[in-house]
């Protein structure tokens, strides 16, 4: 068993703190890791509410993986690179990330599996192998793939510490009053949806950068710089500036947010796209950076409203 241990720099509930320092960990991951009892503070089991206390410390013991119950599956792959360490993949729309509620084949995870061999780092679960960050199956672009766990918690600790860049393209409905900004506005379950995210008070930091690149009457051609990763951090963001991303079907109450509009515009998912990452090479120490273009309905739709 592998134990981890760092001192709290600010007093939050010990699952959110969790959350914010074990970032390649899921949250129903870490949970479980509390409700175990493998997770002490000042040397004492605690629970997942508790109030952290500043240079309190955090022991955090991660058992060992469960063999893998993820078959490979044979499933093309665009990668752009690839060593011993990680590769870069270009993941199409319509891809599910990894396993989970009522997805058990298709996944970007099984076509790993497949081309690498089971040469994936752990961290992130059985379920997860490799996945540094992930993508909604309804975006396309740019993902690193950890194979192997040094390299994970490097690459992840980059990502926590702003210092990997993730570049997207986003089409939404609406333009922005400015040409470029910063939304800062915490993330966390909507109260009344839970199965969506929402901007709420007691949730996770979250800021996301926007500039318009190209604008019309009614849309903005977006390019955005994630400096925190929450989940549908971009689709929530816009959402609060009145420019849901269009074909977003649960965010976009306006025009655009349904199937029906995805089919007229001619859209496989919702116009969100990974574009560019730049991150340094964890092992060796190259800056590394990668572009993806628009897939072709993407494009499409640019010339159209553009």
């Amino acid at each position: 068993m592998e134990t981890i241990e760092f001192s709290v720099e600010k007093p939050f509930r010990l699952d959110q703190y969790l959350s914010e320092q074990l970032t390649m960990h899921s949250r129903s991951r870490i949970q479980k890791l509390i409700e175990d009892g493998l997770v002490l503070v000042d040397g004492k089991t605690a629970k997942a509410g508790q109030k952290l206390k500043i240079n309190q410390l955090i022991s955090v013991t991660m058992p060992p993986l469960k063999e893998l119950a993820v078959e490979p599956e044979d499933i093309p792959l665009t990668i752009l690179f690839e060593d011993e360490y990680l590769a870069v993949v270009d993941k199409p729309v319509g891809m599910v990330t990894h396993p989970g509620a009522g997805v058990d084949s298709g996944t970007l995870v099984h076509a790993l599996l497949h081309h690498m061999k089971g040469s994936l780092s752990g961290i992130s679960g059985v379920l997860r192998p490799g996945i540094v960050h992930r993508l909604d199956k309804d975006t396309s672009g740019l993902m690193i793939v950890a194979k192997e766990d040094s390299a994970h918690r490097q690459l992840s600790r980059q990502i926590q510490a702003k210092e990997a860049r993730r570049i997207y393209l986003a089409i939404v409905e609406g333009v922005p009053a400015k040409d470029e900004g910063v939304v800062n506005a915490p993330i966390g379950r909507d109260p009344k949806h839970r199965t969506r995210m929402a901007i709420v008070g007691d949730g996770r930091t979250a800021e996301t950068h926007y500039r318009v690149l190209k604008r019309s009457h009614k849309h903005a051609l977006l390019e955005l710089e994630l400096k925190t990763g929450r989940t549908h951090q971009i689709r929530v963001h816009m959402k609060s500036l009145n420019c849901p991303v269009v074909g977003d079907i649960v965010y976009n109450t306006k025009t655009t947010g349904t199937l029906a509009a995805r089919g007229k515009l001619g859209l496989k998912g919702q116009a969100l796209h990974a574009h560019k990452l730049v991150f340094v090479h964890p092992i060796n120490g190259r800056l590394l950076e990668f572009e993806s273009r628009l897939p072709e309905d993407l494009e499409a739709l640019v010339d159209k409203l553009f």
